[in-house]
This record gives structure tokens, sequence and C-alpha cells, in this order.
């Protein structure tokens, strides 16, 4: 049915087709962009009047007579690996990997390419003539009969249709939402004007400081409220998403897709959890051919490639078992734990026994990495040996050469079945003294160039270790994004929500972060895309190359710079040098991608003189991964060579005097990078899709303690300070671009300052106790208008809430555990973290706080109940020991006060008890199960008593205010 010289449209994949003179119809005159006529009006309609690949107007274009045609890029094929026993360990001392292309670095440093360039596309052209030529004489064209026809209709229909689509939030519930957030706006300024013209003279020190954290509340609800003003759903079609990739009796045409599984530390992250999450890749539904695991064992330990042994051995078994039954999830461990029917929807008579059996199976495989972590608990002197006797090349895993082995692949075991299943491969980067490694951002940029060399898929999905694959079709649900063209082609990453497992049911700590997931996500996703939160995301390889959207052929000066376009004539020489050389890159890319017949030789001369090499670094065979859009490799590689390049593109001075981690890959400079690398990419242009699928994609296990909890959002809201005080700040980076949409802005800007208001809110929370003990307000007497004030901030407060949860389905409880956890996090971790980042950005002094566990418990949910003493605990326990003693001090003083103090003490208790309340999951958690209490918290109460008993004499609650100036303390000399 095809024809030859018939081109086909780069948006939707029709034929081009004629214009109204019926030659073949050309939109871009300059660079001939394959696009067909539905695809170019499409384009106009939406106000992009520019070539997708050369920018050039279109209004601008000339016609020629250039009889010049688009040539297609053919599709490559992913090579074929030796096997397991042909590729495994490799290369001991990885810096002795030569080095490629070196002599022509400095023989080519600064050409004509172009000349060069034109004069390749000319013999590109005759060869492609004389092929079509001698095609024309060999084939007949083939007239499709009638019955051919009509079936060709239907598939068409099928590429018509959309693969997703849009559900916007019902005006019945989001125009209310937008009116009350309007109105809370002017009560808010209406409040401030009578605060700031009703001081407190008797209190001038608390109204004031009053006045300034009511301030900057109000400023932190507008970065977080604004975002969310335009909230959507997504849908989306899979079965289309078949029909139209996968169509019977055809090879499949799905994009290939390389996972990414990052671990550090096999006895704090267990090889059980790791295993699990491998094999739930391993039984995706997806074709196997498609999918490839890269496990990244950034401590070297030989536990970790030990247990990847037998997991690789086990895969062999539960990969058929997983798609003959269609089960879920394909984790093992969490799939017959599960407390359901799992007999449920299931036909086949032997599904009990193969089950069974199955289960046995996984059991003994349990015993099997059980065994092996009991025999890696303690190092021997000489280190760990190999089965063929030498050394265990990681035993040092501060300085180890860079390991490589693939398990399994296309030409690696089969399963039981005899069938292929995905490629597994282990990696372990070169560590040595005296390199800066990045941690998990630099294992992550490892694992790009390595999966670049070996399998180079067009999109990359990354989980941490202890995130397995909850739902089989993830990854379809994210094509249905990434490969349609009319929403793709600006889409950097489709991220999931996280979802976990093994939170009790009250979720005392928020750990499940439902009000973030369910209703931030899904306000940005109506923006310009969900923020990168560093697990369950797939990304377009070419986003992670720091390469501008195809609608943005040049990346704008604005994503090296600080500045304002006011400001553009300021810019210094080395911005503008980086400016000129991405420019000269991404038009390199396009020449290069108009070539398809040039020599080995010339392909590496045009490499080097264009200076790929600093921006990607030292690997002509990395460097022309990155011009594969649609990925893969060449037939024609040695799959030998390729181990060995990989090994060198993952020894530690790779990296150096190269953009990897400053403006491709993972952004370096933050713990937090993910937020990093996803605020660089969506200013050069490219937007972020979200993606929540009925069933969770993916699920991972949190920490439900407190202490751990309390760490971890030390850790990320370390990272925002981190980001607070480098020059990629929301505040200033990236403004002369304009590709950054001001909410966007507005909302990376809120992940940055957030942990500032550990300031005001620790002193906010002070305030009620003071003026307990003090006897003083911070409000001043209510008039009828101030009591008006008050009443609708409260009533529009209580109003946003509840129309926040009719849009996006989060519950009572979730939002009330959310703003408890708000405050517990606040005035504890927060507050810790502003302190670390100025001390570490500033003085270069990096402070760790330990955790000590105090006791522990075996049954469901012990953890929760596990007390690890740490110094987050000290602020918010002095907090609620201050409000405790106030409202007890506030109390005993009405009592002899007669019954004129007790209007004054109400609004006083009432703040106390805001904060008590806000603080209540805290206080039970330091606590403990009863009759296991510490004793940390037990001097905690003697250290309470003792000062509540200064604070009774003090206040001396028996006698009367009026007579206290004439009485003498007899107790202590006051």
């Amino acid at each position: 049915m095809m024809e030859s010289g018939v081109h086909f449209c780069n948006s939707c994949g029709e034929q081009v087709g004629v214009d109204a003179n019926g030659e073949v119809f050309v939109a871009c005159h300059e660079c001939y962009f394959p696009i067909c006529k539905a695809c170019f009006d499409y384009e106009i309609n939406e106000g992009r009047n520019h070539c997708l690949r050369c920018g050039t107007p279109y209004e601008d274009r000339t016609k020629c007579n250039d009889d010049t045609k688009v040539s297609e890029n053919p599709s490559t094929v992913v090579s074929q690996l030796s096997n397991s026993q042909e590729v495994g360990l490799h290369a001991r001392h990885a810096t002795a990997v030569s080095i490629v292309d070196n002599e022509l670095n400095d023989e080519y440093e600064n050409p004509i390419w172009k000349s060069r360039v034109e004069s390749w596309r000319g013999k590109d052209k005759k060869n492609k003539k004389k092929k079509e030529a001698s095609k024309a004489e060999n084939e007949v064209p083939t007239i499709p009969t009638g019955q051919q026809m009509e079936e060709l209709q239907p598939s068409d229909v099928v590429v018509a249709e959309p693969l997703s689509v849009i559900i916007p939030i019902s005006k019945t519930k989001l125009s209310p939402y937008r009116f009350v957030i309007i109105m809370r706006l002017i009560i808010l300024a209406l409040f401030f004007h009578y605060r700031l013209t009703h001081p407190v003279d008797s209190a001038f020190g608390l109204w004031l400081t009053s006045i300034i954290c009511e301030i900057w509340f109000a400023f932190s609800w507008v970065l977080d409220q604004f975002p969310k003003w335009s909230p959507i759903n997504r849908q989306t079609f899979i079965d289309r998403l078949s029909e139209r990739f996968e169509r019977e009796g055809e090879p499949s045409q799905l994009a290939a897709v390389d996972f990414f599984v990052s671990t550090v530390d096999p006895m704090k992250e267990p090889p059980l959890i790791t295993a699990n999450t491998v094999l739930s890749i391993l039984a995706v539904d997806y074709p196997v051919d498609k999918v490839s695991c890269y496990v990244s064992d950034d401590g070297a330990a030989m536990l970790t490639f030990e247990s990847l042994v037998e997991t690789s051995e086990f895969a062999r078994k539960w990969v058929p078992f997983c798609k003959k039954f269609s089960i879920e999830p394909r984790a093992p461990e969490f799939y017959f734990s599960q407390k359901i029917d799992y007999l449920k929807d299931k036909v086949q008579p032997s599904f009990v026994k193969e089950r069974r059996a199955m289960k046995r199976v996984y059991e003994e495989f349990k015993v099997r990495i059980n065994a092996l972590l009991a025999k890696y608990q303690k190092t021997p002197d000489e280190g760990w040996t190999m089965q063929d006797g030498s050394p265990w090349p990681g035993n040092n895993p501060r300085d180890h050469p860079g390991m490589i082995q693939v398990f399994l692949g296309h030409s690696g075991a089969h399963d039981i079945e005899g069938n292929e299943l995905p490629r597994l491969v282990y990696v372990s980067r070169e560590k040595r003294p005296g390199f800066q490694h990045h941690k998990k951002a630099g294992a992550e940029n490892a694992l790009v160039r390595v999966s670049a060399i070996l399998t180079n898929a067009p999109y990359i999905l990354n989980l941490d270790c202890d995130h397995y694959v909850n739902n089989s079709n993830a990854v379809r649900e994210a094509m249905c994004f990434m490969m349609d063209p009319q929403v793709g082609s600006d889409v950097c990453y489709v991220q999931f929500p996280q979802r976990f497992d093994g939170i009790d049911r009250s979720d005392r700590y928020a750990n499940r972060n439902i009000v973030f997931f369910d209703v931030n996500m899904k306000g940005l996703d109506g923006v310009q895309g969900p923020v990168y939160v560093g697990t369950g995301c797939v990304f377009n390889r070419q986003a992670l190359y720091g390469y501008s959207p195809p609608s943005m052929p040049s990346l704008p000066r604005s994503s090296s710079c600080c500045c304002c376009p006011s400001k553009k004539a300021s810019k210094d020489v080395s911005e503008l040098y980086k400016d000129a050389k991405r420019e000269e890159l991404d038009a390199a890319i396009f020449n290069l991608r108009e070539i398809d017949n040039y020599d080995e030789y010339e392909r590496s001369m045009l490499i080097s003189q264009m200076s790929f090499e600093k921006t990607f670094g030292l690997s002509t065979v990395f460097i022309e991964s990155t011009l594969m859009e649609n990925g893969g490799v060449p037939e024609s590689a040695n799959p030998a060579m390729l181990i060995k390049e990989a090994i060198h593109v993952i020894s530690c001075g790779y990296e150096e005097k190269t953009e990897w981690g400053k403006e491709i890959g993972w952004i370096y400079g933050s713990v937090t990078e993910d937020i990093l690398t996803g605020f660089k990419m969506q200013c050069r242009g490219w937007r972020s899709i979200y993606c929540m699928p009925l069933r969770p994609a993916f699920k991972g296990s949190a920490p439900i303690n407190l202490s751990d909890r309390l760490h971890q959002v030390l850790r990320w809201a370390l990272g925002s300070v981190e980001i607070f005080l480098s020059r990629h700040c929301p505040l200033w980076y990236g403004f002369a671009g304009g590709r950054l949409k001001w909410l966007q802005r507005l909302a990376y800007i809120n992940t940055i300052v957030y942990p500032f208001t550990s300031f005001p809110l620790v002193a906010y929370c002070s305030l009620p106790a003071v003026c307990l003990l003090s006897g003083k307000f911070i409000i001043p007497t209510l008039s009828n208008l101030a009591s008006a004030l008050f009443l609708g901030l409260f009533i529009s407060i209580i109003v946003t809430s509840v129309l926040e949860m009719r849009w996006s389905g989060v519950t009572t409880e979730d939002l009330w555990r959310n703003e408890q956890f708000w405050v517990i996090g606040g005035v504890s971790a927060h507050l810790f973290a502003v302190f670390q980042g100025f001390l570490k950005m500033l003085a270069g002094v990096d402070t760790n706080f330990t955790v000590t566990s105090k006791a522990a418990d075996d049954a469901e949910f012990g953890e929760l109940y596990i007390i690890k003493w740490t110094t987050l605990l000290i602020p918010p326990t002095t907090l609620i020991i201050v409000n405790i003693v106030g409202v007890v001090a506030g109390f005993s003083d009405a009592f002899g006060g007669g019954y004129e103090s007790w209007g004054p003490l109400i609004g006083k208790v009432f703040f106390a008890f805001w904060v008590i309340f806000h603080l209540y999951p805290f206080l039970k958690g330091l606590m403990g199960r009863q009759n296991r209490t510490p004793t940390i918290v037990i001097l905690w109460s003697v250290l309470l008593a003792s000062l509540f008993s200064l604070v009774w004499v003090k206040i001396n609650p028996f006698v009367s205010r009026a007579d206290r100036g004439t009485h003498t303390c007899i107790s202590i000399d006051c």
C-alpha cells in the first residue's frame, strides 16, 4: 500500500498529501519539514506561526524551485548485546579506557562546517534520487481494492482520535471557589488596614510581632493559592494507544522506555524491597523489547549485586506467571500480602494451583535473599571475593572502578516458557577520592549516559528502590501523552502521584501528603504542569539533554542568566558565550538530522568541530545517541564496544568541564535535585503533565514514626533553602525568556520560601502563652466593624477549604492532618533547615542531627510507636509545654480575678488551644505507646512540673489582682 517517495507527517503520522496544484504539500520552504495540511492548519489556529524545526515564520516563507526532498529518518533497532557471560563484570580500572577521537579535537578546532554540511547534503540528495529511481523501476504501484480501502478506514479513525482528553472542573465548583478567593483577598486587605490602624499601646511589641507574622502568612497563602486557580483532570485511552501502535501482524511501534532504579545502602534499603521493585518492572504490561531496567548501586555493594543475580533467576518464573493471569500488582511481596479475594475475576482452573506453587517459589526466593543479607552483615578483613576467587572491585565504596553487568536481555536468559525477558543491567559508577560525585543526581546522570549507549530509549522512567509498579499499564498511561503528537511535542515529563503502603489509617503525620498530590498538583497541571517530585516520573530524554521544545528551536538567553528583560544589556560576556554555544549546538543538531549518508570519519570530524564534547563529554558514541530523537542504537554497533564505552561514560572524571549537572541531566546544587531539574526544564519552555490513573501507578513506603518523618521533611526543606541561596532561585532566575508562566513561577517561589515560614510560625505559636502569662493581648477591644472583619476572615478560610475539598475530592480528615503537620514541621524541621542551609551555603558547615532508637514494637504499625530522640523534637515540645502552662495560668488568674476577667481570657485561651490542637499528633507521638514512655519524656515532665510550680507561686491565683501589690511574697523572695 505504501509507494516509494511518499512522505509522512512528523506530527500525526499520516501522508503529507498534496496541495491545490497537485504537488506535495510543503509548509516550510526553508527546511522542508514534513507536515500535513491538517496539522499545519492546527498549528496556525493555535497561534504557532513558526516552523516546528527551524523556527522560520510561515508567513515570511518564499517558494523556491529546489527539488530537494525531505529524507525520512530510518528507524533504528536496538542492537543485540551479547549474553551475560560475555558482558559480565568489566573494567577493573575504568580510568584506563581510551577517550574516543582525541586526535581530532585539536586539528579541527574551528573549521567552517556549514559548507561541508551543504556538500554532504548534496551528496545525500543524489544518493536518494538514485535509490528512488531504482525502486520505481523494480516496484509496481499497487492500487488498493474497495475491500482494502474499507479496511483502512477504521485505522484512520483511530489515528485521528486523541489518546487523552482534559476534563475541566465543573464551573459550578470552580466559579464559587475563585469568587471566594477574591473575596478573601479583599477581606485580608480590610483586616490588615484595621490591624495597622489600631495598635495596642500597652503591648506594642506583641502587637508588632503578630502583625509581621500575619503579613507573612498572607503572603504564603497567596503563593500557595493562586497556582491552583485553574485545576484540571485528565483521562487517557490506552485502548486507542494499542490500536494505533500495536496493529495485528505488525511489530509494535510503541516507544521504548528505560527504567532507572537507584539504591545506595542495602542495609538501610533492604535488597528484598529493591528486588520487588525490579520484578514489578520486568513484568510490566509492555513489549519486552521496549523495556530495559537499570539498577544504580551507588554503594558498590556485593550484596546488591548478588541479590540481583537471584532476582534475575526468579524473574524467569515470575514474569510469565504475571502475564498469564494478569495479576496486580506485579511485585510478589505486595501481591501475596493482599487481604482480598484473589480468585475474583479469575476464570482459569489452573490459577489456584499455579498461584500456590508460585508462592512457594517466592518463599524460597525470600529465604535466599535473607540468607545473603545475614551473610553480608559483617565485612571480612580481606574484603569480599567473587565466585572465581577474585576480589570484589567495590570493596572500598569510595574508591572503586565502574562496573556494569547485563543479567537479562534479548540474547540472554529466557523465561521458563521460552520467551524473551526485558533487559536488566547492574550499574555502579566509578568512585575516586578527590572527585565530587553529587549523590543521587550524579548517579541518575550516570544512568542517563549508560542507557543512551546500551539501549537509548527515547523515554526514561525513574523510581526509588522502594517504589514498585502497582499498575502494570502505567507506562501505557504515560505514552498516551508522550506519543500523542498533539500533546507530547512540548512535554518534558509525565508525573504520577506518590501513593504509599503501610501507613496507619488515620495518617497521623500526613505521610500520604494527599493535599499536595490531589490539590496542588492538579492546580499546576492547569498552568504549566506539576513539579517533578523525584520518583514515578516519565521523562523525554531530549528534554534531559537541555534542548528546547520543538516549537522553540533555540534556547532563550534567559535560561543561562538571572536577569530581567530590562537588563539584557548588562549580561556579562561569559553568559553570552554560553548562550551562543547552546544555539550553535541546536543548529548543529538540525543539520545533522538532514544527513543520512556520511561515513564515520566525517561524522566524528563534524562532532568534534561543533565542540559537542564541551557539552556532553568526550564520547562520540554518546553524542551520536543524543541526535536520535526516536532512540535506538545503530544495527552495526559492536556489543563489546558499547560496554567499553558505557564504562567510559561512568568514569568519575567524565563530567569535568561539561554541562552535566549545570544545563543537562539532573541539576546539581541541592539535595532536592528533583525540584531544580524540573524548574530548569520549564524555564526552557517545556511543560509537564500530571497523570492520575484510577489504579495508582506506583506505590512506595514512607517513614511513619515521628522522628523519621521529621528528618524527611528536614531534608526537603534544606534542599529548598539551598535553591533559594543559589543562582537558580525562582525569584530572579530566567525572566528574560518569558517561558515560565507567572502562576508557575509563584508555585516555584512557594517551594523555596516555605521553610522561612518557620520563624513567624514559632513566634505566633508562642504569643498565646506570653499573652496568658503577662495578662496582655495582641488585639484591642473589638468594635462591631472589627468583629465583622474577624468573622468574615474565619468564614472565608473555612469556605475556601470546603470548596477546595469539593473539586479535589480530598476529605476533611486529610485537610486537617495536612494543617496539623504544617505546624509540626514548621516549628521543627523547617526551622532547623533554615539554620543548616545558611551554615552549609555561607560557611561551608554541614550539620547533621543524629537519631537514636528508644523503643520498638513488632505488631502492625509498630514503627509508629518507635521513639527516636532528636534535636528536632525540642522546639515543638517546648511550645506545647509553654502553652499548657499558659492555659493553666490563665484559668487560675480568672478564678482569682472575678467575673470581669473571664471575657479577655476567651480570646487568649482560644489561640492557645489552636496551638495545642495542631501539635496534638506530635504530643501523641512523643508519648509513644502506653507503659512505654521513654525516659526523655519523663525528664521533660519533671521540668514541666517544676516550671509550673514556679509560675503558680508567681501568679498566686488565690489573691485578686488589685490586692497583689499590697501582699508580700512569703515563700520565695520575688
